[in-house]
């Protein structure tokens, strides 16, 4: 089991930048495919991006191609979400995962969750 707290959320512009990033204890972070999904008001959470263990390959969801870009520090345990281009459709709490085996994985299959950041957006 790995325990994941994310950072980073707060309010920024249309067309601005935010880098989110995941801590992450347990011995066992670098086996772990992970992953960052996203959960707006009224809605159900969502697949936004994924990297493999090893960070070689990285899986985005169609509306964040381009603009987000997911990567990691397995040294550092931690994973990062860089977001740049923010639209009116991105505010959301985002949640990092842990455990990811297939892309789009439904989120009741994901084995570890954060607490979630909230990241608002301005018009």
């Amino acid at each position: 089991q790995v325990q994941l707290v994310e950072s980073g959320g707060g309010l920024v512009q249309a067309g601005g930048s935010l880098r989110l990033w995941c801590a992450a204890s347990g011995r066992t972070f670098g086996s772990y495919a992970m992953g960052w999904f996203r959960q707006a008001p009224g809605r159900e959470r969502e697949f936004v991006t994924a990297v493999t263990w090893a960070g070689a390959t990285t899986y985005y969801a169609d509306s964040v191609k381009g603009r987000f870009t997911i990567s990691r520090d397995n040294a550092q345990n931690t994973v990062y979400l860089q977001m740049n281009n923010l639209q009116p459709e991105d505010p959301a709490v985002y949640y990092c995962a842990a455990g990811i085996t297939r892309v789009p994985q439904p989120p009741a299959t994901v084995a570890s969750w954060g607490t979630g950041t909230l990241v608002p957006v301005s018009s």
